[in-house]
């Protein structure tokens, strides 16, 4: 739990540090919001903007201004939740400015990678905002509207339309045709730091697929919630619910993936003298999660998890991250000896037979392959399987997508039976028949069929074993 903390707020394109008015209020005592005005907007009008890493300097500067002396937490809705990404690497990094960061909130975050945005729509907004001053103000009336999922509140709807007004042009177009666009997937990386992320169902371009996809990969730690109804300005369309999920993740951050737990028995014999020690140290490195390097970029390994969710299910917590762990191994260099001659090496194949995937989903159903449901995902990798992907450049060839996905199948099961949790579900108790002492191997002593020892009872049993 953390412990009174402050929330340093960022608005999105148009906004200011009013924006956050209504939140703060419902947020009340518990957390004290300090809004800030990013460059260009709001009372930094005179500002003509900057790119996402002149915005996070601005940030950092007046976060260390007002030196909280506990946690403190950033919230971004939109352009903001972008910079607020370039700040939290900055602290995990190591930049004593920004000590004691304790968590993200992202509202209708703007990605690390380019945002998703028509360029039609884009030049559009782009002439308006130098418009004559009747255009400019229809314009930002009809700009506010269409961010919300419903009408605001009246008194926010106006206030919001002044803030957009107010906008340097400057700025606006620099975010327009710079910031938005500006590729941080690689910087950014996989944040450890703790994240609420929100989506508005009604969000057209940053939405629950568009944050599932480009935001999420990039978050060890997150909770993704959907706010039904809502579209993009979300502190103004949902400040009691934001309120309410904001307390909940400050009593109770989102900790990392579980991890698969062995079963009490199985422990139990992994301990015992009937197994080697050497055999015993490389069953419990295999439980430590790998921690890179890694190759394969976010977007891709997301893709890679999606994949593997449907090639190897596995029920209930503590799932094996077998994606995280191929990315190791394809980082590593090591393998099993051998690959298709017609495949490039390991790391390369993986990453364009994942680029495309990617491509065949965006092609048939608008989205990245992570953001489709199971049915849609199966597809796909049926006619992956088939060679019937769509040839697509920079890509594998449909009639090598094959190969290449016998090897990922078989790759998921092996990296899956590496690991001990695997090796209880199944009831394998081969670990045991043998210790340290050539002299005393205890082995096997029933060798009729479905005969069993009395120290592998305890295992079977708590494996549903039904031989």
């Amino acid at each position: 739990m953390i412990d009174h903390p402050v929330l340093f707020c960022l608005h999105f394109l148009g906004g200011s540090a009013r924006t956050w008015r209504p939140l703060a209020e419902q947020l009340g005592p518990t957390l004290r919001c300090v809004a800030i005005d990013l460059p260009g907007f709001g009372d930094e009008a005179h500002q003509t903007g900057g790119n996402v890493a002149a915005m996070a300097d601005h940030v950092a500067a007046r976060i260390q201004a007002e030196a909280p002396t506990g946690p403190w937490l950033i919230a971004g809705n939109s352009m903001g939740a972008k910079v607020a990404l370039a700040l939290a690497r900055r602290h995990e990094d190591g930049d004593p400015g920004l000590k004691g960061l304790a968590g993200l909130v992202l509202l209708a975050g703007s990605p690390p990678a380019p945002e998703p945005m028509a360029e039609e729509r884009r030049q559009a907004m782009i002439a308006w905002i130098d418009a004559d001053p009747e255009t400019r103000r229809r314009e930002a009336e009809a700009f506010v509207t269409a961010n919300a999922g419903a009408p605001l509140d009246p008194e926010d709807h106006a206030r919001t339309v002044e803030d957009v007004l107010r906008a340097n042009p400057q700025a606006w177009k620099a975010w327009l045709t710079g910031g938005a666009d500006e590729d941080w997937r690689g910087r950014i990386g996989t944040l450890s730091t703790p994240a609420l992320v929100v989506s508005g169902a009604e969000d057209g371009d940053l939405g629950p697929e568009a944050q599932a996809a480009l935001t999420l990969p990039h978050l060890a730690r997150h909770r993704h919630e959907v706010a039904l109804g809502a579209g993009h300005l979300l502190p103004l369309e949902r400040p009691n619910d934001l309120a309410a999920l904001i307390r909940d993740f400050v009593a109770a951050p989102p900790e990392a993936a579980e991890t698969p737990e062995l079963p009490p028995a199985f422990a139990a014999l992994m301990s015992s003298d009937r197994v080697n020690s050497r055999l015993r140290a490389t069953l419990r490195a295999r439980m430590r999660e790998p921690d890179g390097p890694f190759c394969l970029s976010p977007e891709a390994r997301a893709t890679l998890t999606a994949c593997l969710d449907r090639v190897l299910p596995q029920d209930g917590s503590g799932k094996i991250d077998l994606a995280r762990r191929i990315d190791a191994r394809l980082a590593s260099g090591t393998g099993d000896g051998w690959r298709y001659a017609s495949l490039p090496p390991d790391p390369q194949a993986y990453a364009r037979a994942l680029r495309t995937l990617d491509a065949a989903a965006r092609a048939t159903h608008g989205q990245p392959f992570a953001a489709l449901d199971g049915a849609d995902q199966d597809t796909l990798l049926d006619r992956a399987a088939s060679g019937r992907l769509p040839a697509t450049p920079d890509c594998i060839a449909p009639e090598l997508m094959t190969c290449w996905f016998e090897e990922l199948r078989g790759e998921a099961v092996r990296t899956w039976l590496a690991h001990p949790a695997a090796l209880a579900a199944i009831g394998f108790t081969g670990i045991g028949a043998g210790g340290d002492d050539a002299e005393s191997l205890p082995g096997y002593r029933q060798t009729g069929l479905n005969a069993r020892e009395s120290w592998e009872a305890p295992i079977l049993e708590t494996t549903g074993d039904n031989r």
